[in-house]
């Protein structure tokens, strides 16, 4: 693939019904009904929701044989009021389903980490090489006759895998790993390839966005290495609600739609499943502005592995690069001082007016032609055009505004001269994303360790188009290792806090720093045990102060501990109006009843010494 120049990759096409994916087709957007699926007028109105607000698939839960049989009835409703949209069916646990649900769907969705192998249960379990053989043999033996039926029905299939299902056989093997997660894929699309059954869609997803970028690069490279162009389905699992569900999901989605990976995506948002939609559409479209742009050279450095990424080397620059965390610098240029503490900028830039009331924990940037020798925590900025003045100013931070297109030999030279600069990044070019990678890779490739912050500049007026955008242009950048730092400018009607918050809000969706609670939350479907929307507020209202601690709120079991392995506390559902509390994977206490549950997860937290007062 070309790390500079935007294309899609290309994908074999896979009929749904009257709307086909991959090859050609436009990106396809989803949404799943969190409807329970016995309800056959509550599944239709909420597909209609789904569907008028442009989704193009509408999966549903189908637990058992009588969900998965009433699946046809459903369908017939929405027929009859002149909806043709496909359907999905989503399967688990129990492979009968799947084949019952292929008759009436266009699609059925199975998980291969419990489709035959048992469900997860932890356990560390050891298989022979020919134990582990017969395994893929009881696969084999159970899913040919599920895609005999799915071609006598011309139905397609999607081969679903989550990290937080992965059965305890490939965990024995691979471990809670991408290359395990991609091995538990490729055991079923070898079997669809020898049975001649190309009618095939993949999903592999994480509510970790890095585990998730990783894991569908590797699975796109181990495709193309076996012969195979399966299309993508693209999502981040719990991404949870508000703004951390659009931050996560425009990070991790649009860092895989930016370099031409994916051709059907769902937003998981813990909301009604028609506001999805929009969101989704959103980050499609402005991917999509990004075809056929003018080329961009660049030149891959050969120590960067794309698709096992590690943070590139740079020099420590007092609090920006080396081992720091990346820094959010923030513009004041209208001489307002508002902030929320909790989103401190590091540096504000003043352009050529320093405030009066400045801060000692905040630095500040301003123009070099205004910067005097006596200012403390002040740092001066120069652009390119200024880097012969750069020896002039004795201080041991300076700033450098930088596009790729301006690094001539001589800014070269004066950067080799002068590791005490820090790069803020510029690009103007519509694929902004391929000019800041170039410029990194030109940097490593020459030797120089200066770090940079990406300048990313927008016009929006709602929070929501700002979060979705900015996610998008950053997340290639966070997850190949890039990101020294980032500096949001928005010109549009929103405040500065908004903009800053949106700030730490990406990198801590892409893990590289952490500045407040983090909520692994599903979004609900007809398996959810619980009122989903009003205990995620609950709980965000109890919790949110806790800074740098991970709760998991799950609807049912499905995915529960597995996806949320990695958070400090699980709120999970286990029966229809009872949760089960762990701390990390361990089970505490269960079958609360619903109205007890979510005091009893704070006494939990408070108990373990995790909870302080607000």
């Amino acid at each position: 693939m070309d790390l500079f120049n935007y294309s899609r990759r290309e994908s074999t096409e896979v009929n749904v019904g009257a709307t086909p994916l991959g090859g050609a087709n436009p990106i396809r957007i989803q949404s799943m009904t969190n409807t329970v699926t016995l309800d056959t007028e509550a599944c239709v109105e909420q597909a209609k929701r789904i569907i008028d607000a442009g989704g193009e698939y509408v999966r549903m839960t189908t637990q058992g044989v009588r969900e998965a049989e009433n699946m046809k009835f459903i369908n017939i409703g929405l027929r009859s009021q002149g909806y043709d949209t496909p359907l999905v069916a989503d399967v688990h646990f129990n492979p009968n389903v799947a084949d019952v649900a292929a008759r009436y769907v266009e699609k059925v969705r199975i998980n291969p980490g419990n489709y035959v192998d048992a469900a997860r249960t932890f356990k560390k379990l050891e298989y022979t090489d020919e134990e582990y053989a017969q395994e893929i043999e009881k696969i084999r033996a159970r899913l040919v006759p599920f895609l005999n039926i799915c071609k006598e029905n011309h139905t397609a299939i999607r081969i679903g895998v989550n990290h937080g299902s992965l059965s305890d056989r490939i965990m024995s093997r691979y471990g809670d790993t991408p290359e395990g997660m991609v091995e538990s894929c490729m055991e079923f699309l070898r079997i669809c390839v020898a049975e001649q059954f190309m009618d095939v869609v993949i999903s592999i997803k994480a509510s970790n966005t890095v585990v998730m970028v990783k894991t569908v690069r590797l699975l796109a490279a181990e495709m193309e290495k076996e012969g195979m162009a399966f299309p993508l389905h693209l999502g981040v699992t719990e991404a949870g609600d508000g703004e951390d569900g659009r931050i996560k999901s425009a990070l991790g989605i649009g860092a895989l739609l930016a370099d031409g990976l994916g051709d059907t995506i769902r937003v998981s948002l813990s909301e009604a499943p028609e506001a999805e939609i929009p969101v989704a559409r959103k980050l499609v479209d402005y991917i999509l502005q990004r075809n056929d742009h003018p080329y961009i050279p660049g030149r891959v450095a050969p120590s960067f592995n794309y698709l096992s990424p590690v943070r590139r080397e740079t020099n420590a620059i007092r609090n920006i690069g080396g081992d720091n965390l990346p820094v959010v610098l923030s513009e004041r240029l209208d001489g307002s001082m508002d902030i929320n503490e909790q989103f401190k900028p590091d540096y504000i830039y003043c352009g050529k007016n320093l405030p009066e009331n400045r801060r000692e924990d905040i630095g500040y940037i301003v123009d070099a032609t205004a910067w005097k020798p006596e200012y403390t925590h002040v740092y001066p900025a120069f652009n390119y055009e200024q880097m012969i003045g750069l020896h002039l100013v004795q201080t041991d931070l300076k700033f450098l505004f930088l596009s790729y297109m301006a690094m001539t030999d001589e800014v070269i030279a004066a950067l080799k001269r002068h590791p005490e600069v820090v790069i803020i990044a510029q690009s103007n070019h519509p694929n902004r994303l391929g000019e800041f990678r170039a410029m990194a890779h030109e940097l490593t490739y020459e030797g120089l360790k200066n770090p940079i912050v990406f300048f990313q500049h927008y016009q929006e007026d709602e929070a929501e188009d700002l979060q979705i955008k900015s996610a998008a242009d950053m997340g290639a950048l966070v997850f190949d290792g890039l990101c020294d730092g980032i500096f949001l400018l928005n010109q549009g009607n929103l405040s500065h806090t908004v903009i800053d918050t949106t700030a730490f809000g990406i990198l801590q969706a892409g893990r590289i720093r952490t500045s407040k609670t983090e909520y692994i939350s599903c979004p609900g479907c007809g398996r959810t045990l619980y009122d989903l929307e009003s205990t995620i507020a609950r709980i965000k209202a109890a919790t949110s102060h806790l800074k740098g601690l991970k709760i998991g709120i799950m609807g049912c079991i499905v995915n529960g501990p597995g996806e949320m392995a990695d958070a400090d506390y699980g709120y999970v559902g286990a029966g229809r109006g009872k949760v089960s509390l762990y701390k990390k994977k361990e089970c505490i206490e269960k079958n609360i009843p619903e109205e007890q549950a979510v005091d009893k997860l704070i006494e939990l937290i408070r108990s373990n010494g995790d909870y302080i007062e607000k």
